[in-house]
């Protein structure tokens, strides 16, 4: 141990019921939820599971020396506890719709931010129509009528399926993908400028044309 540091262990009993239904039982105590082999103290926010927001797994598990798979569990119940006692679609009225992938063979979750509070709303697996009416579906007509604006990507199923659930919201497009068409659309004319230069012996002109790289 490091200098300076104290190791503190706290023993408490613990009694066992051998029910001839449930097997044996351990009696519940207040400071540990049942079938856990840590703390509430430990699992709460407060605790270690605000800290994977900040950091992977992995270098968590090595932190607080426990297992990964430790870590994924407590992570697991402290969400879905949470879950239960908040309604996350509530007060919706601008949100953004895109995917990320996870693993390896094109797997994607479906995802739906609140642009109000940055916050994740919902997730559902597979970037497709049928997913996103999912969403809607548990959101209700009645909520869906007081969105505003949607943000995403090009995707015409995503436009679509607003505009057949929540006609009375404005459609954006995310920054990111304006910028990368614009980006292409200024490539694309700086190319055929770049050809034209040439074919003509603008030697100079088609010099002119080139970016860092050598490419036009």
């Amino acid at each position: 141990m490091d200098a300076g540091t104290t190791r503190v262990y706290l023993e408490a009993d613990a009694p066992q019921v051998a029910c001839p239904e449930h097997g044996v039982v351990v009696a519940a105590v207040p400071w540990a939820r049942q079938g856990s082999r840590f703390t509430t103290a430990f699992e709460t926010p407060r605790g270690m599971v605000c800290l994977p927001c900040r950091t992977g797994g992995t270098v968590l598990a090595v932190l607080l020396r426990i297992t990964w798979r430790s870590v994924a569990a407590i992570v697991v119940w402290v969400v879905a506890e949470a879950a239960g006692k908040r309604d996350c679609l509530a007060g919706l009225r601008r949100i953004g719709i895109d995917e990320i992938s996870y693993r390896k063979g094109q797997r994607y979750l479906l995802c739906v931010v609140d642009h109000d509070t940055g916050q994740l709303v919902w997730a559902g697996k597979n970037r497709t129509a049928a997913t996103l009416r999912e969403f809607f579906d548990l959101w209700g007509e009645t909520r869906c009528a007081q969105l505003t604006h949607v943000s995403s990507d090009g995707a015409e199923w995503i436009h679509d399926v607003v505009a057949e659930r929540a006609p009375q919201a404005a459609l954006c497009l995310d920054a990111f993908h304006v910028v990368a068409w614009a980006t292409a659309a200024l490539d694309a004319v700086r190319l055929g400028t770049w050809n034209q230069l040439r074919r003509c012996g603008d030697k100079a002109g088609a010099g002119e044309m080139k970016i860092p790289g050598g490419r036009c």
